[in-house]
């Protein structure tokens, strides 16, 4: 079986695969269907196709179980949703479980009981269920979670738990006639039409996920399943790295334990731990006082309800080029693995980036537009003491021979992975691809689409307009088209002329169809370009910050 070479998670938490022997795997982004590339033959014709298969994940042919099962568990590790099919998960990987639970309990904040600290340094605290675990490392950039997760159900058996508010109204036009059907696989429309029909329709899958009960007077309740009867649960371990930065709600209440524990320590055997780091790790300690109970991450749908949603695209980034070449991602990247490393992005209000070469050591971009310098963090073998180094991208070190990575290719790579980020952000097409396993019943798709917030006509300079998804176009009079991203919730202050400003470059595309990325702080000749649009901006923002304390009930720029 081939080994993977790189893989990509991207914003949408689709994954795609490279493989060293030139095949392509990508998953769609809830995870219930893959596309499989075969690699071509040495023999074969450049205009010959290559040989694609596509398949459920759910009912995946041995020949490719094993790599759809790496590229899952690549998925599920940094995806806010895992996929879990119980047909392709090893035995030895699942627990049965008598009882269904949805959330764990941690330990109280006042006491130490379930939290140890491990000879390396890593702080564990376990659920006092046993369900859950989170471990932190000694760097405190990132922390590991392991959790039992129910594995991906039937659509079918989520109807009636996904249509609450409707299960009344129902049960109600049921009652009228007489006759109570219930049956958990019904959907919203065939129930309406066998109200007033009594019958029982046996499922013919092979492990029932359903209930079914049929009353009809008397000779009914007496078939009736008690309510006490269950089925087992089949659960499995699940293994998630989040950043200690953007942790996730359900897991803030945890690693404030483990970051309290870890900071008890130190001070406990004299060392001094990074004051910043800790003062912004810890500050939101006392706050999470109370929520010990957290609500376990649900795993997705074995099937997709909108499959014409997924979209299959091998970009030329995945072929056997270098790495460090131009980047072609269909879309904003999250996390890429290549040969080890590990990097993962962070797009907020700003793009951000951090390296994992594999040593338990982490680069991090920084900078006013970050990605103009990376910090270097790592703990020393011998002293166990916290080292720090800053690089600057325009002046790298060499390479040291005999050292396990190399700080020149290894920036290098994160840097051109920036880049494409911004470009992609900046790019018309972004936001406006519909996520599959997003969508909910009842949405109103009208709101996918960005809407135009302000709009002016600046004489003898151009046309400016503002858009809701924080991007903002400026069209000028000689052709040149200038699109930048702006935060305009953001507060403006005279002393920060650029502050909301989400990235460190705009677009600037010319009238021969050509674009170009360009840095705000070193636009070079086109400044005037990026000055204008920049004071636009910014006198756009404080416009409605006035606005906004005027009419408080205002959420939104007035459209012109």
């Amino acid at each position: 079986m081939a080994a993977e070479v790189r893989m990509v998670l991207y914003e949408d938490d689709s994954v795609q695969v490279q493989y060293v022997d030139g095949s392509r795997l990508q998953l769609s982004p809830c995870g219930s269907e893959f596309l499989f590339e075969k690699a071509p033959p040495v023999s074969a014709h450049p205009l010959e196709q290559p040989e694609r298969i596509r398949q459920r994940t759910h009912f995946v042919i041995s020949t490719y179980r094993e790599q759809l099962q790496r590229a899952l568990d690549f998925r599920n590790s940094f995806a806010v949703c895992p996929f879990l099919s119980e047909s392709i998960i090893p035995s030895e990987r699942k627990k049965r479980i008598f009882i269904d639970f949805s959330e764990v309990r941690w330990p109280s904040g006042d006491t130490d009981d379930g939290i140890i600290c491990m000879q390396s340094g890593t702080v564990k605290i376990s659920s006092l269920d046993g369900h859950a675990y989170l471990c932190l490392p000694k760097l405190q950039h990132e922390f590991i979670v392991h959790f039992l997760c129910k594995v991906s159900q039937k659509p079918d058996s989520s109807v009636v738990l996904s249509e609450k508010k409707n299960q009344a109204r129902k049960d109600k036009l049921v009652e009228k006639a007489g006759k109570i059907c219930t049956y958990g696989s019904l959907s919203r429309q065939r129930l309406k039409n066998k109200e007033n029909e009594l019958y029982c329709q046996i499922t013919k899958s092979k492990e029932p996920l359903q209930k079914k009960s049929c009353v009809n007077g008397a000779e009914g309740k007496e078939d009736a399943p008690l309510p006490s009867t269950k089925h087992t649960c089949v659960y499995t371990w699940v293994k998630q790295c989040w950043p200690v930065a953007s942790c996730p709600e359900e897991w803030r209440y945890p690693l404030s334990l483990a970051l309290r524990f870890h900071n008890k320590i130190s001070s406990m055997s004299g060392i001094d731990a990074d004051i910043t780091q800790s003062r912004t790790l810890t500050s939101d300690i006392s706050e999470e006082r109370g929520k010990e109970v957290s609500v376990l991450p649900r795993a997705l749908l074995l099937s997709c309800p909108v499959p014409h949603l997924h979209r299959w695209d091998f970009c030329d980034s995945l072929s056997q080029r270098p790495f460090d070449e131009e980047y072609s991602y269909p879309e904003l990247v999250k996390v890429v693995w290549y040969k080890g490393v590990t990097y993962r992005l962070t797009h907020k209000n700003v793009n951000s980036i951090e390296i994992y070469p594999g040593d338990g050591s982490v680069f991090k971009s920084e900078g006013a537009y970050l990605g103009k310098y990376f910090t270097y963090y790592s703990i020393q073998e011998g002293s166990e003491e916290r080292e720090e180094k800053t690089y600057s991208v325009n002046n790298l070190p060499p390479d040291r021979p005999g050292s396990l990575f190399s700080v020149y290719s290894l920036i290098k790579q994160a840097t051109g992975i920036l880049q494409h980020c911004a470009k992609t952000r900046l790019s018309l097409s972004h936001n406006y691809r519909i996520c599959c396993w997003k969508m909910v019943p009842g949405i109103n798709d009208s709101n996918i689409l960005p809407v135009l917030l302000r709009e002016s006509v600046i004489p003898s300079v151009g046309r400016f307009l503002a858009y809701s998804d924080d991007k903002v176009h400026a069209l000028f009079l000689d052709g040149i088209t200038l699109t930048l991203n702006w935060n305009f919730s953001s507060l403006t202050e005279k002393r920060q002329v650029n502050q909301g400003l989400n990235l460190g470059w705009c677009k600037l595309t010319f009238p021969d169809g050509q674009d170009q990325l360009i840095q705000i702080e070193h636009p070079g000749p086109y400044e005037r370009y990026v000055t204008a649009v920049i004071s636009w901006c910014r006198r756009l923002t404080q416009t409605s910050q006035r606005e906004m304390s005027t009419h408080p009930s205002s959420s939104v720029l007035e459209e012109n």
